[in-house]
């Protein structure tokens, strides 16, 4: 799932550094800046030690994968990006989104400690 985030951000880095000023300066930050969201989200979940705060920023990775979703299609109505790019991009959303709800699904949901 890490690696899988990684990998897009770097596919998105590589597609967006080829635009024009304007829309690197508008769009394409957005879209980077919500990529490389996903997979830090994910490490630091990972690295508190609470499966509460674990649960808590892998949501968080999904919602960043949502918006990075999100500017794409942006990007893709204002023809910026290429049905092609979409396509190998589209795979790898597929993928990570599959992956980390089944990585929540697989934890499961334990009460927090201020409901007891």
């Amino acid at each position: 799932m890490y690696q899988l985030s990684e990998q897009l951000a770097d596919d998105i880095w590589k597609i967006v550094a080829g635009w024009n000023f304007f829309a690197k300066d508008t769009i394409a930050k957005q879209i980077v800046r919500s990529a490389d969201s996903i997979g830090a989200n994910i490490a630091e979940g990972v690295g508190r030690g609470s499966f509460q705060e674990n649960r808590c920023f892998i949501k968080i990775a999904r919602g960043s994968l949502n918006e990075t979703q999100h500017w794409l299609r942006r990007a893709y109505t204002r023809n910026l990006l290429t049905s092609e790019q979409i396509n190998s991009i589209k795979t790898i959303i597929n993928e990570l989104a599959l992956k980390l709800n089944s990585y929540l699904n697989s934890i499961g949901n334990v009460p927090d400690d201020n409901d007891q």
